[in-house]
């Protein structure tokens, strides 16, 4: 009663005038596009796919890779910072530690010595943990590090590393390295550690 009943009305008729200038407004529209598009081209090589809706995945990927590099600084140490405290050839001659220094035989394991008392795990983890790949579940399991903290190893460690020439390129890296103003002195471990042990202490005394 109080709203009006809508009355059924028969087929409405819509009709489209549309008159022929269209066409050619439609075209300038199409021709700014296609200037758009090729802005859109510059940008998107300039920037990686920003301004598109859909990038190159080749671009993406490349970026999502970079960013994987760039996140080894943070949580490792960088090369550039391996290199700025690390002692060259002629400063190591100085310090006895380094006297008679052999590298000994490559092997995915590598040897650490003269490490300063505050030395933990995760500071040779944070040097060490660079030439570990730890997408790969099998290098994450195989990288090792196993510190002495108490008795006649104090101040060394051993450190397990996925494959000899990731071992190689620490020892190169590493070696010399000033962890808490002492230099680290790396070498390849040798396979008979009781024996290591026993010269070791030889060469102490």
């Amino acid at each position: 009663d109080v709203f009006e009943q809508p009355q059924h009305v028969g087929h409405k008729k819509i009709e489209f005038h549309i008159t022929a200038d269209i066409p050619s407004v439609l075209q300038i529209n199409s021709e700014k596009e296609e200037k758009n598009d090729l802005c859109a081209t510059t940008e998107e090589t300039n920037n990686a796919g920003f301004g598109k809706i859909f990038p190159a995945p080749t671009s993406d990927d490349k970026m999502e890779t970079e960013e994987e590099n760039d996140e080894i600084p943070s949580e490792f140490i960088s090369r550039r910072e391996l290199e700025k405290n690390r002692l060259s050839r002629e400063e190591m001659e100085k310090f006895s530690v380094f006297k008679n220094y052999e590298p000994g035989d490559p092997n995915c394991r590598i040897y650490v010595k003269n490490l300063a008392k505050q030395v933990q795990e995760k500071d040779l983890k944070f040097i060490f943990g660079r030439y570990v790949d730890f997408e790969s579940e099998m290098e994450r399991n195989m990288f090792d590090i196993r510190l002495m903290k108490e008795g006649r190893m104090k101040g060394q460690a051993f450190v397990g590393l996925p494959n000899e020439k990731a071992a190689a390129k620490a020892l190169k890296e590493a070696n010399g390295y000033m962890l808490f103003e002492k230099p680290m002195v790396v070498q390849f471990a040798r396979s008979a550690r009781p024996k290591q042990d026993s010269s070791e202490g030889k060469r102490k005394k």
